[in-house]
């Protein structure tokens, strides 16, 4: 069984970026489970004080959901042609998590015309020494009215390419952590 865990850059009830990741949850191979962490909002502001001092619960979390997962998928909105401030929050709690590098990670977009965010959200992952399936990462246009995670599963022109790109990122992230336990080994 492959776990993934989801990642929702909005904290809106209605986002179509949550409802993505719903959907996703829906399509996933018969061997993948995807769940999408619910605690962001709660996380407090990242403060390295607060950190180096003892790392609040909805923080270890988040570490521990993100380190448990055999890969990562984010969904999040462009603000301002910048990342969310949730997801961004959520990275920084994540950055010095020791047992994430190399982590398999998958991106999505529910508006292909939200590139600055996606361009700043990879270059970040990256930063982290995590590693994008980019033959995965995918933008599908989902309408904003009325979006859920139902119409999207039974739309076809966003189901069957979001189910494509699934089975390609479970098939990367079984590679991709097997050659992370290999060099571990290895070392």
């Amino acid at each position: 069984m492959i776990r993934l865990l989801g990642l929702c850059g909005s904290l809106r009830a209605a986002s179509c970026n949550a409802a993505l990741l719903d959907a996703a949850a829906r399509l996933v191979p018969g061997d993948v489970e995807l769940r999408r962490y619910r605690e962001l909002g709660a996380l407090p502001l990242f403060n390295p004080d607060v950190e180096s001092v003892a790392c609040p619960p909805v923080a270890q979390r988040l570490r521990d959901a993100a380190c448990a997962a055999d890969g990562l998928v984010f969904a999040s909105p462009e603000y301002a042609h910048g990342v969310s401030g949730a997801i961004k929050n959520a990275l920084d709690w994540l950055v010095g998590e020791p047992r994430l590098p190399y982590k398999p990670v998958m991106v999505l977009n529910a508006s292909p015309r939200a590139t600055h965010a996606i361009a700043a959200l990879k270059e970040t992952l990256r930063t982290m020494s995590l590693r994008i399936d980019e033959t995965a990462s995918i933008a599908l246009s989902v309408p904003g009215a009325g979006c859920d995670a139902v119409a999207i599963v039974a739309d076809p022109s966003l189901a069957m390419p979001l189910r494509a790109a699934l089975s390609r990122f479970a098939d990367f992230a079984a590679r991709t952590n097997a050659e992370t336990a290999q060099r571990m080994q290895q070392e």
